[in-house]
């Protein structure tokens, strides 16, 4: 390891407490501190277009509510998709390679993003492309929790992907407060071109813009490399690949062509899965999609292909099914009401209804409506801040024990969301609803991020070093499709004017999840005791 800090590491044994304290801590803590940034930059990148779209409503560009719903929903399909291939990369590619050129290829969406933003006659379908490509960002996190949890002995399992997952996501919050911040000031001067006007009211963290102000909108595409740059540096010089889990990475140049072809895949896969869903309906295009991945997976040629299929030996492990359901109700209610919530707030508060003299009834604008942009960081950020501690107290009292109450709390509060939901879209002062709106869906962020904690703790402990990766990997992927369900069910629902439905369905999903961790982790006789 004298070579450099960023060298391959030949023997790795952090079991054995002598090694781990003597310079296994020092290594896994220097990578983890490179991947956590990494990985928040992941999460921004793929989460921009719920705020990206609410500013393009308040912009005028010409595109329908639907039409800017599915955008957001494109980057969860595509950030969900290429997180299966994700989760296989760090045991054909190495931890190193992996982690800075996926960071690296963030700056293509990114750049994209903010040169498309600067022409509001800008086509739909190149929006459609750029949140497809901002979906590398959701892909990383199954990459860069695999690699952690490699380096980091069982014990601090819950620790070490607690604050990676945790920290990391506060990439939703930190994008959700930087853009509006940045789409205020010509931070880059000339070269990202000339403002826009609003032509409704927007707002920051500290309050409410008045339509008519100049806002700077391709900077929330552009403010991204101020960071990227610095970490992809970072992560070439700083990070190692580990031989025993990585025995054949290959030179840089050949592990990058894997981790470029196996993202190649997701990202025909979620093309493909793309045009389904205008075909097939959502239910039907998902599973294809998912199905699609795993096929082009196997197909690939090469060295690549035993290594795949080694790590496809995850899906004859019953409790890769148990984990994956638990995981969709934890993370995937996190990112999915990360992405649907700002522009819920500006569809169900930013109108109301209007009683005419002769008692008809018609939708109106809200002029006093609260502002998407001012709120909606407050939920992620309460869900990314508290996860670390839903690690820290599994590994105290057990992960399923933590998942159970959090089940239920969700289950209550998930049901009541929709019922104020309802309340307020049909109210004359929706206003009156908002604050109770907000505390309740910060309750649901709480619990998902305490959730988080609890069901990645039980899959450090349930699985092997060979499978934990690959598993964590898979059921971030599956979860990471709520970032795509819940835009697209809460969008369908909120312009039907039933936005409870969405709400209670989530209930109903949320006491399957309740069963299901008591039937494999808490009953007498269960598979695995409270891991």
């Amino acid at each position: 390891m004298k070579p450099g800090k960023n060298a391959d590491i030949e023997h790795w044994d952090v079991e054995n407490d002598e090694f781990w304290e003597r310079e296994g801590k020092k290594v896994a803590n220097r990578n983890l501190w490179i991947s956590i940034p990494s990985l928040l930059m992941g999460f921004a990148v793929w989460m921009m277009w719920g705020m990206i779209t609410t500013q393009m409503q308040n912009l005028g560009f010409p595109f329908t509510v639907g039409e800017l719903f599915t955008l957001t929903a494109l980057a969860g399909l595509s950030g969900a998709t290429l997180r299966i291939p994700a989760s296989f990369m760090i045991r054909i590619a190495g931890g190193r390679n992996t982690i800075f050129l996926t960071t690296a290829l963030l700056m293509v969406p990114a750049l994209g993003t903010g040169l498309a933003l600067m022409n509001p006659e800008t086509p739909l379908w190149v929006f459609q492309a750029l949140a497809l490509l901002s979906g590398i960002g959701g892909g990383n996190f199954a990459c860069s929790m695999s690699n952690i949890s490699t380096f980091f002995p069982k014990k601090q399992q819950g620790y070490a992907l607690g604050m990676n997952a945790g920290l990391g996501n506060f990439g939703v919050t930190t994008m959700q407060i930087l853009i509006p911040l940045v789409m205020t000031v010509g931070l880059f001067g000339v070269i990202a071109g000339s403002p826009m006007e609003l032509q409704s009211a927007s707002g920051t963290l500290i309050g409410r813009i008045e339509a008519g102000t100049d806002t700077w909108i391709q900077n929330a595409g552009f403010v991204w490399l101020l960071f990227l740059v610095p970490l992809a540096i970072a992560g070439w010089f700083g990070m190692n690949n580990l031989r025993p889990i990585t025995p054949n990475p290959g030179s840089p140049l050949q592990a990058f062509g894997k981790i470029l072809g196996l993202y190649a895949v997701g990202a025909v896969a979620s093309i493909v899965g793309m045009f389904a869903l205008s075909l097939l309906g959502m239910w039907l295009a998902l599973p294809l999609t998912i199905v699609l991945t795993l096929v082009l997976l196997r197909l690939i040629p090469g060295d690549i292909k035993p290594n795949i299929q080694k790590q496809f030996a995850i899906f004859s492990n019953k409790h890769t099914w148990s984990m994956t359901v638990l995981y969709i109700l934890t993370f995937g209610s996190f990112i999915g009401f990360s992405a649907a919530l700002p522009l819920s707030i500006n569809v169900i508060f930013g109108n109301m209804m209007d009683v005419a003299a002769d008692g008809s009834v018609t939708r109106v604008a809200n002029p006093d409506g609260p502002s998407a942009l001012t709120w909606a960081w407050i939920g992620p950020f309460v869900g990314a801040l508290i996860r670390p501690i839903g690690g820290w107290v599994s590994d105290k009292v057990g992960g399923s024990i933590v998942t159970q109450i959090i089940s239920v709390v969700m289950v209550v509060a998930s049901a009541v969301t929709g019922y104020v939901m309802m309340l307020a879209y049909n109210s004359t002062d929706p206003n009156s609803y908002f604050a109770l709106f907000m505390i309740l869906f910060v309750i649901l962020f709480a619990a998902s991020g305490i959730g988080n904690g609890s069901t990645f703790r039980s899959i450090g402990v349930i699985f092997d070093q060979h499978q934990k990766g690959p598993v964590l990997g898979w059921t971030s992927a599956v979860a990471a499709y709520g970032a795509f369900i819940a835009p697209r069910v809460m969008g369908e629902q909120i312009q039907a004017g039933t936005p409870e439905l969405a709400m209670y369905g989530f209930a109903v999903f949320y006491a399957v999840c309740l069963v299901v961790n008591w039937w494999f982790y808490l009953r007498p006789g269960a598979y695995v005791k409270n891991p």
